[in-house]
């Protein structure tokens, strides 16, 4: 299956994207979210020194059907409320993946997190775009398991090397000492290192945001 991290800007015209740009020191954490037929559903922890006034907005709002305060501090507020533009909510049920939960905007902007085949995914992106959510492209990558990563004596050797101290500073362990405790031979033990290695540097990397962002969603599907 594949993951995919995407910032997504909200349109002008919902009451999300309004709020967090008026008020841009505010987080909006959503912590639960369930759309219905028309409208949906969810509980926000806003957090920040303006946390008072965003509620009061968000009770005025023409969006905003109903809300319910759950917790409230000075800089702090969980809310219940319903909203009859769940654009977000619209875009995983329509395309059928689920959006991973927490999710947390800032200044117009949510950072999203999804896993699913590469055909929903491409669906997602499809209805992000269908209802006018603008998506940047963290990364798209492969989600392995670490026993589908590393082979079983690739795992085995670097395991040994972690524990004998062959990457510790200073090394408290040579490669021909390794190799002796394994009982393979130093140049077996050096290349099932190095090609274990490569796996784990390749993945770390590719992990990092704003690696390989260029292409649409599509593209990265497509090559990933």
């Amino acid at each position: 299956m594949a993951q995919a991290t995407l910032t997504i800007t909200m349109p002008e015209q919902v009451w999300i994207q309004q709020l967090s740009t008026a008020y841009p020191t505010a987080t909006f954490r959503v912590l639960a979210a369930v759309p219905g037929s028309e409208t949906g559903f969810a509980l926000v922890r806003i957090a920040g020194p303006d946390a008072g006034n965003v509620v009061e907005d968000m009770e005025d709002h023409p969006q905003i059907t109903e809300l319910t305060l759950a917790q409230w501090s000075d800089d702090e507020a969980t809310v219940h409320f319903e909203t009859t533009e769940p654009l977000l909510l619209f875009s995983s049920r329509e395309s059928g993946m689920p959006i991973e939960l927490p999710v947390e905007i800032i200044d117009g902007e949510a950072t999203v997190e999804v896993t699913g085949s590469r055909d929903r995914l491409a669906r997602l992106a499809e209805q992000l775009e269908q209802f006018g959510l603008q998506y940047r492209i963290e990364h798209v990558r492969e989600r392995l398991h670490e026993s589908q990563l590393l082979s079983e004596r690739q795992l085995e050797v670097v395991v040994a090397a972690v524990e004998e101290g062959y990457y510790d500073t200073p090394r408290r362990c040579s490669l021909t000492e390794l190799a002796g405790e394994l009982g393979i031979a130093k140049s077996t033990c050096s290349e099932t290192l190095h090609r274990a290695e490569e796996a784990i540097i390749k993945r770390f990397v590719g992990d990092l945001p704003g690696i390989g962002t260029n292409d649409s969603l599509e593209d990265q599907l497509a090559t990933g």
